[in-house]
């Protein structure tokens, strides 16, 4: 609740790093909260925060492991003044956030709030999101490093801690220093549900369409104008009505989304995001989206067309499945604490996902955080704890298999 009341909200027209300074305040209260545990950190001018916890054991070729998540909140929702509320003993009814009394959490709409049912969760005020995402993570991880500090007799190797700045604008590894990082594997601590372990994300690219038209004067520009606008109008109609977009795919199914256009007459560009959990099914969908556009452009005449790439991040599943013991120890860790263990894919990324392309084999661990970038964000206590224990039980299998 501490860490929520920090703005730290990511802004993806920032060419700067991190994109907002604003997320260092949150950096700089973890190095110094982890500096007063007694650890070795370090914070730099991009907003990333490096700690290490020291082996106690008198094994010699434990691998360094890594736990991560990032500081910043989402563009989608406020992130300023934050009034995150403690529910004691959820009692199971509806919840209507005071800032703000149409927004309801409803028991009926959410069912894994009946997991919480005398327990505690906690909310926004219904003016803001919560930021569950990602400082649950933060908040499980710190309180991991607590707890393995304050109990010497639990064996483990080095332990390495990285928070990031910017994931929630693609940008969390943009400055990363894997030197610092300092570890063979690692865990991103950013899933939802208790026990879900997650070791597969998209594949993922933008596409830029860029329409070149032919500009005239508008008095004189019969037979003769071609306005980019009316083209790039034109290839959002022809897009697919009842497939292959993101509000009607689901599961393992790929899509296509216009994100953003902009331009005048003369030009005008239209960028997309293409997902899919396999390269030869974003090469299929780059494929259609060209043809698609191509056959529009044959209608207007003198229009030109151009088709730019740019690749976002990777399935984390092709590194992974060359380091099986990665996720096996992570189900492991998570039956330890209890729970079952719900291994799913993502639809979307993390900065695993890059950071498993970088030398970092890095799967997604679970904190809890539910309704992610709204305002009816909310996250139960015991998930969280579950999650800060599933990280003691890692560094203690790291050590216990080597």
């Amino acid at each position: 609740m501490r860490y929520v009341k920090i703005d730290t909200q990511s802004d993806p027209e920032s060419q700067q790093h991190p994109t907002t300074a604003k997320q260092k305040d949150l950096s700089k209260l973890l190095y110094k909260e982890l500096l007063e545990l007694g650890l070795k950190v370090e914070t730099d001018e991009f907003g990333y925060v490096y700690a290490s916890i020291p082996s106690n054991s008198n094994k010699k070729n434990i691998p360094a492991i890594c736990f991560c998540s990032h500081v910043d909140t989402a563009p989608d929702c406020s992130g300023t003044d934050v009034k995150p509320i403690l529910h004691k003993n959820y009692d199971g009814k509806d919840i209507v956030l005071p800032d703000d009394t149409s927004q309801v959490l409803k028991a009926s709409k959410f069912p894994y709030l009946k997991e919480h049912v005398n327990h505690d969760i906690i909310t926004a005020s219904g003016s803001t999101l919560l930021g569950a995402d990602d400082k649950s993570g933060v908040a499980a991880i710190m309180q991991a490093a607590i707890y393995l500090t304050k109990n010497p007799e639990l064996k483990h190797g080095d332990i390495k801690i990285v928070f990031t700045p910017d994931e929630e604008v693609g940008q969390g590894t943009a400055k990363i220093d894997m030197q610092k990082v300092g570890a063979q594997f690692g865990y991103t601590l950013d899933g939802g549900e208790a026990g879900s372990l997650e070791d597969e994300t998209f594949s993922a690219d933008g596409a830029s369409i860029i329409i070149n038209g032919v500009i005239v004067h508008p008095g004189y520009a019969k037979n003769k104008l071609v306005n980019a606008l009316k083209v790039v109008g034109a290839v959002l109609d022809a897009l697919p009505k009842n497939e292959w977009s993101p509000e009607i795919t689901e599961s393992r199914e790929g899509f296509v989304h216009p994100v953003g256009m902009n331009g005048i007459a003369e030009k005008a560009t239209i960028q997309f995001i293409v997902r899919d959990f396999t390269l030869i099914g974003l090469q299929k969908h780059h494929e259609r989206l060209k043809n698609i556009t191509t056959e529009v452009v044959k209608k207007f005449p003198g229009a030109t067309m151009e088709y730019v790439i740019h690749e976002q991040y990777r399935n984390m599943k092709e590194i992974l499945d060359q380091h099986p013991q990665v996720v096996a120890y992570a189900e492991e860790a998570i039956k330890r604490a209890g729970l079952a263990v719900k291994k799913e894919s993502i639809r979307g990324g993390t900065d695993g996902s890059r950071l498993s392309y970088m030398g970092l084999p890095c799967p997604n661990i679970f904190t809890g955080m539910q309704n992610i970038h709204s305002k009816l964000e909310w996250i139960g206590t015991k998930d969280m704890a579950k999650a800060a224990e599933t990280i003691v039980h890692l560094s203690m299998i790291w050590e216990e298999k080597s």
